[in-house]
């Protein structure tokens, strides 16, 4: 209850002053051009905090899955909601910088000589970062607005030539495609807008494809429209699937046992239709040419969430000479279980999304993301002496109904001896 009141007086405040600020920006305003801009603001407010009540009120027996009006609410409350509110607290933050620069004025001008020729008056009329607290807030809405509608399917590409000295030469050159966290329930049944993704994956020709998890939200049923799509999806040699921690149904079916049995007994299944193999805490050998690597598969483990991978377990029968890949949903468990513990060669991960919002410039040396706050290692490649991992962006989304500077991924690896990269 505490949290509640103190997240509900926090909002509260952001609203309150961010319409302090407009008041301020917009005072020399005609009557009626005010009247419409207050009418706008107060009207987002209403609508932001009204789905989202609308939403929770409404949002009875989580247990059952709804079908796709369920999601069609949940995105537009939580995608709104949030822009409403990161607007109003990016202008208010520059409404703040010009409150600050009136006191320092109001300071000078109290207890020090005024210039000859300045006014007191002048004091009151420094808009500067309030006018150009309405640009980055009108900027960064139209980012969002973006985001939710096209940026979401703007599928992208992320390729990686990684080195092994000891790569067995039979899969020097390997092309590995890395997708993670597809969420397609969040994607209410829109085929025909993600089928590109599908058909780019197809088109980078991959030996295997290798799935790290979050297939759903909470729900087997999300992915029933979609197995044809999956099942679409081509690799030479195989294509194969762990699990993730939306996987199990546990934000939505934690009390409900023999529920959430069967609906992850149905995503079992679907995995197996869609043509994956599912790895549950065991691995399999991969042969070419009379040589082999080993691809472990690890239920999920991540900190914070129900460990339900065993790495002792998924790598039994596995000899300490072999290459070896591992799938593991949570980034985290490479740094707790898996760098200078082992020697894994290469861990796929998922999981942290990017936040699905930020701005990498490599070229400038620039990666950043609010998910950084949460995790050292979130997006790409992180090598430590010879083991590395490689953590994707996520395929689909989740919560916030969109993508904003962090477009969804589909990964390319190749491997290669080291003495040949």
């Amino acid at each position: 209850m505490m949290r509640l009141i103190i997240t509900l007086v926090l909002f509260s405040g952001i609203e309150i002053y961010a319409f302090k600020g407009l008041r301020m920006t917009f005072a020399g305003l005609d009557p009626i051009w005010r009247k419409v801009i207050y009418t706008l603001f107060w009207s987002s407010t209403v609508l932001a905090y009204g789905t989202i009540v609308f939403m929770m009120l409404n949002w009875t027996d989580r247990h059952e899955w709804q079908g796709r009006s369920s999601y069609t609410l949940f995105n537009f409350a939580v995608g709104f909601f949030i822009i409403a509110v990161t607007s109003k607290l990016i202008f208010g933050t520059f409404h703040l910088l010009n409150d600050i620069a009136n006191g320092v004025k109001w300071v000078g001008t109290r207890f020090f000589t005024t210039p000859p020729g300045e006014s007191h008056e002048k004091m009151t009329r420094i808009q500067f970062f309030n006018q150009l607290g309405i640009g980055a807030a009108a900027l960064w809405t139209g980012s969002m607005l973006y985001g939710v509608t096209r940026g979401k399917y703007a599928f992208r590409v992320m390729s990686e030539r990684v080195g092994f000295p000891d790569l067995p030469d039979a899969f020097d050159g390997l092309r590995i495609v890395h997708i993670s966290d597809m969420h397609l329930g969040s994607f209410n049944q829109a085929l025909d807008e993600v089928q590109p993704g599908f058909d780019l994956i197809n088109s980078l020709s991959p030996d295997y494809v290798f799935f790290t998890g979050d297939m759903v939200n909470n729900f087997a049923q999300e992915a029933e429209p979609w197995i044809d799509r999956l099942a679409g999806i081509q690799a030479r040699y195989g294509k194969f699937s762990i699990l993730g921690n939306h996987d199990y149904g546990d934000y939505a079916m934690g009390r409900q046992p023999e529920l959430k049995k069967k609906s992850q007994e149905r995503l079992f299944e679907i995995h197996r239709e869609a043509g994956f193999q599912l790895l549950r805490n065991e691995n399999v050998l991969l042969e070419k040419d009379g040589q082999s690597i080993r691809l472990l598969g690890s239920e999920n483990w991540g900190l914070g969430f129900h460990q339900h991978g065993d790495l002792v377990k998924t790598m039994e029968g596995v000899a300490a000479d072999e290459f070896k890949i591992l799938l593991s949903h949570d980034p985290t468990h490479w740094s707790e279980q898996v760098v200078g513990q082992t020697n894994i060669a290469l861990t796929l991960s998922g999981h942290t999304h990017g936040a699905q919002m930020g701005v990498e410039l490599p070229q400038f040396g620039i990666k950043l993301s609010p998910v950084s706050v949460r995790y050292k290692r979130w997006g790409g490649l992180y090598s430590e002496e010879n083991q590395h991992i490689y953590i994707n962006r996520g395929f689909g989304f989740l919560a916030f109904p969109g993508r904003v500077g962090m477009a969804p991924e589909i990964t390319l690896i190749e491997l290669y001896r080291s003495e040949k990269v």
